[in-house]
């Protein structure tokens, strides 16, 4: 076996007397959204905390949780927990930012979702536009076996009413950062898992993150090519059992 791990870690080392790489292409950065503008367009109730539980109370309180009760997680609790995962949370200008810091503010992760049994929302796979906040249908139908099956056989991802796949889309960041971009893009992954685990927690829902996929199955989930886009952490969310 390569050691692939250990060769990235010191290729992609910053040297003060090497810092020629990474220097931002301005003439044709890549989109910041990507978009599906002939999908079906699910409208999602506006991202109000339904919840005062403080911060304080929902760290301690954090705890992964691999059963869930077979209820319906509500929609304005889904809403939520999309918004405070990586939604917009204001503008400096015209530009956008977001509920979770982002290396260069180049946002690289998408966020798809797997509903199982979310209230007035059918079952199938969606991607969640950032721009809009709003759900865009990829295909309906129940996928909570395949996510499953992708995420090494845990019947959590079956059984829970969401599962949140994350792709990198990874020339958002590589434009600028060249290959030290994939250290940048698996961090900004890990922020967005944490605001999802704390928005589940003050809402009293279970959560647990899933970094073990068969990567090629987790791709063809939400139909990606793995190579430009790849899922690289999924995570569930239902009512605790």
């Amino acid at each position: 076996m390569s050691d692939s791990g250990d060769n990235f870690q010191a290729e992609t080392k910053y040297h003060r007397d090497r810092m020629s790489e990474g220097k931002r292409k301005w003439s044709s950065p890549p989109p910041l959204y990507k978009e599906y503008p002939d999908s079906e367009k699910v409208k999602l109730p506006p991202a109000i905390p339904p919840s005062d539980m403080s911060l304080y109370e929902s760290i301690k309180k954090r705890k992964s949780i691999r059963s869930f009760k077979d209820e319906p997680l509500s929609r304005e609790y889904f809403s939520y927990l999309l918004w405070a995962s990586t939604g917009i949370c204001r503008f400096q200008g015209s530009y956008p930012y977001r509920t979770v810091p982002s290396a260069g503010a180049l946002y690289p992760i998408e966020t798809y979702v797997v509903v199982n049994n979310v209230g007035g929302i059918a079952e199938g796979v969606y991607h969640y536009s950032v721009k809009s906040h709003e759900l865009e249908t990829l295909k309906t139908g129940d996928f909570g076996a395949s996510a499953a099956r992708a995420a090494l056989d845990q019947e959590m991802c079956a059984e829970a009413a969401v599962v949140f796949i994350w792709t990198a889309m990874f020339e958002r960041s590589r434009h600028k950062y060249g290959q030290r971009a994939y250290r940048y893009i698996y961090l900004d992954a890990g922020h967005i898992g944490e605001n999802l685990a704390l928005a589940a927690s003050s809402l009293g829902l279970g959560c647990c993150h899933i970094g073990a996929i068969y990567d090629d199955e987790a791709n063809n989930i939400v139909n990606v090519d793995g190579t430009e886009e790849s899922v690289i952490y999924m995570a569930v969310v239902g009512l605790a059992d």
